[in-house]
Order: C-alpha cells, then structure tokens, then sequence
C-alpha cells in the first residue's frame, strides 16, 4: 500500500468531495480520508437540506461532470424575492432581465452527494481510506506525515506533500494546524425541510425576513418547496415537538400566503446556528477548506458556494505544477480567496444582524434600502454578482461550465 500522495484530504463532504474531483485533471495522487465506511450511509452533510447552487458553481460542478450524475434534475431560481416583515419596500429580481437564464439552481444536498459519490468512482488519480480518521500530524518542511487511526485501533502514517483540512466546523485539524477561529453564536435553530404550497412557485426564490428570524423558499419544481426556517435557540425544542400541521401553521404564519397555503410538510432536520471563522486559511503544508475555514450564517444561501470556490481555487493554483504544498502557492490561494471570503462572509453576517434588529430607525433604513435595490437601475448589480457567485476573484471553472 502505498504510504504517500501528492494531496491528502481530510473530510468527504460536499466540499472535499468537490475538491478531489477538481484535482484529479492536474494528476495529482491525491488520498481522500473519510470518516464513514464506504458500505454506511452517506456523510452527514450529504443530507435533506435544499442548497441553492450559485449560478458559479453550477458552471464548476458541470465542468468538473459532477452535475450529469444527479438524480433528479435542479430546478433553476429564475426569480428572486426580497421582503421583510413590518417593512416596507421589497427587492424582486429577474433573470430574463438581465440576459439571463437564471440565478442558480436548486438541488437537495443528498441528491448532490448521490452525484459526487458517482463522480468520485470514475476517478483516476483518487485513492480513498474509509473509515479512517487523522490521530496527529508532524510537519516537516517537505511534507506532512499523517497518522491515520483505522476502526480496528490499527494506524498508519501517510505522507503529503499537502494536507487540506475539509473536516467541518468543528474541525479538529483546525486545531491540530494551531488556527485559532472567531465564533458567533446567533442563538438559532434551523429547520429545514420540503413543503408543498397551494401554487406553482414559478422558479421564484423567496427571503422572508422577520422579527423572530429568516424563512427562505426555493423552487423545486411546481407546488414543491425547499423550505428554511429559522426560530430562537429557546424555542426550537418546542418546534421540533409540534405536530405537522402546526409546523406548517406556524411557518404559514411567518412566510405568509404568496404562495397560498402550504399543504404538505416532510421530514424535518434542524441545525444550530452558528458563525465561525477561521483567523487564517493556511499554515506550512497545510490549508483549510469549507465549513473548517468559515461557516456562515444561511441567509443567501452562500455557505457551500463559498466553500466550493475555495476548493476551486486551490485545485487551480496547484495544477499549474510544483510543489502543491510550497509556501508560494498557499500564500497565492489565501489572497486571491481573501477578497471572496471576507466580503461573503460579512454580507452573511450583516444581514443576520441587520434584519433582526427591531429599532424603529433601522427598520426603516432596511425599508429604504430594499426600495431602493428594486427601483434604482444598476444599484442591484454588485447584489446580483455575489448571489451569483462572481465576487473576487473568481476560479476559471466558475465563469462558464
């Protein structure tokens, strides 16, 4: 067996899946450490959630032949509705309008993990451990020596010439690499589940603010709704008890009737909020990647777009040949992500903030600028490119599948 790659990549989620597939043109050996056995059920994060796919990682995952593996086809966001409870003013965007065929798509993340999982196999420079987990890491200025714990208590040591932490939030590599990261609590719960409405949700994504937290409906073709709501920390134990139709009473309540009343709802999966941020992407040998360097608030759906485009642009850097760990090229990712990174992660973060802020002079500020976004010509045009994806500087992959 062999104990050495070019890339080891720690984590199989949606993220360090991508990754792999974007790395395997450059034919780079890269090793892919994952957690679950290859007979048990898929990642955690390859779950119900509904992920609205940018329309820049549309064109990567494309591209990289992810998305022709799918099971069920997206279903395209050709519309955009903005609105606040209590306030006035609401931003409408439309494709069509701007030479588009639409925003993004919808898929559900399972379905993705499905594709990715698919693509994975067709690999030709991926070699998988599963189960396995990182138990220590040594640096060494050429390498980094992994030892790797298997189910049976046995270890191994590999050798990398790149270690890529994709381990999630609470990334224990982090840690290992001695990033130290800033955390947010926002005290919330997500709810995340699919509906069905009374009417045709005609591509349209919705963002509903409200006083009590954010609820988002997205297309999945006809009557069917990926739907996102948010509650109080202290009040999800008592969501998670009701009933379905208080659960569809209650969101009904919070999204209001734009699409009639809601008829149906499936199973429902919730998921503490939290906002964290790595203080640095890399260290010698090593970069973050994903969910490990930042985690962010839902709201604009830009957690898994901005995640992907980091694993765009590290696959793009080091295929251009050399040393894929060498200080240089590291040095190269963490600034061309800086831009990217720190301007979604704080449109995230600002929204949250801004739109559970109840002061009456703020609210009407929020009023004036979502009237303002729907009625000036051009104002929306920065708005448009980051929910598309193309903010910074953006991976070769990203701009046309």
């Amino acid at each position: 067996m062999n104990n050495s790659c070019d890339v080891l990549i720690v984590g199989g989620g949606l993220v360090g899946a991508s990754l792999a597939c974007a790395l395997d043109a450059s034919g780079l050996a890269t090793t892919l450490v994952e957690a679950a056995p290859a007979a048990a059920p898929q990642p955690p994060s390859f779950d119900e959630r509904n992920l609205a796919l940018a329309a820049a990682s549309v064109n990567a995952l494309t591209a990289l032949g992810v998305l022709r593996h799918l099971p069920s086809a997206p279903a395209p966001i050709e519309r955009i509705h903005v609105s606040s409870r209590g306030d006035f003013g609401a931003l409408r965007l439309d494709a069509r309008e701007r030479g588009l065929a639409a925003f993004g798509q919808v898929v559900i993340a399972r379905e993705l993990g499905v594709a990715l999982e698919a693509r994975l196999g067709e690999l030709r420079h991926l070699t998988r451990l599963r189960p396995a987990r990182v138990d220590g890491i040594d640096t060494q200025p050429e390498a980094v020596h992994a030892r790797l714990a298997g189910p049976d208590g046995g270890t191994r040591t590999l050798r990398a010439r790149l270690l890529v932490a994709a381990d999630g939030t609470a990334s224990t590599l982090r840690g290992a690499l001695g990033i130290e990261a800033d955390i947010h609590d926002y005290a919330q719960t997500l709810f995340v589940s699919v509906m069905q409405a009374e009417r045709d949700a005609a591509r349209t994504a919705y963002e509903r603010f409200t006083p009590d937290g954010p609820v988002a409906m997205l297309p999945l073709g006809g009557t069917r709704l990926g739907s996102v709501c948010t509650v109080a920390r202290a009040k999800a134990d008592a969501v998670a008890a009701l009933d379905d139709a208080a659960y569809l009473d209650l969101v009904q309540q919070r999204f209001g009737w734009r699409l009639g009343r809601l008829l149906r709802v499936g199973r429902r999966s919730a998921y503490p909020l939290r906002r964290v941020q790595a203080q640095r992407l890399i260290a010698p040998r090593a970069v973050l990647v994903g969910n490990a360097a930042q985690t962010l608030h839902p709201i604009g759906a830009q957690g898994f777009n901005l995640g992907l485009r980091d694993a765009l642009t590290l696959a793009e850097i080091v295929a251009t040949g050399g040393d894929p760990g060498a200080p240089e090229a590291l040095q190269r990712h963490a600034v061309r992500r800086s831009v990217d990174r720190e301007a979604t992660a704080a449109f995230s973060d600002g929204l949250a903030r801004v739109f559970s802020n109840s002061f009456t002079p703020l609210r009407a500020l929020r009023s004036l600028g979502l009237l303002a976004l729907d009625r000036v010509p051009g104002l929306d045009a920065g708005f448009v490119a980051g929910a598309m994806g193309f903010r910074g500087d953006v991976p070769a992959l990203a701009v046309s599948p």
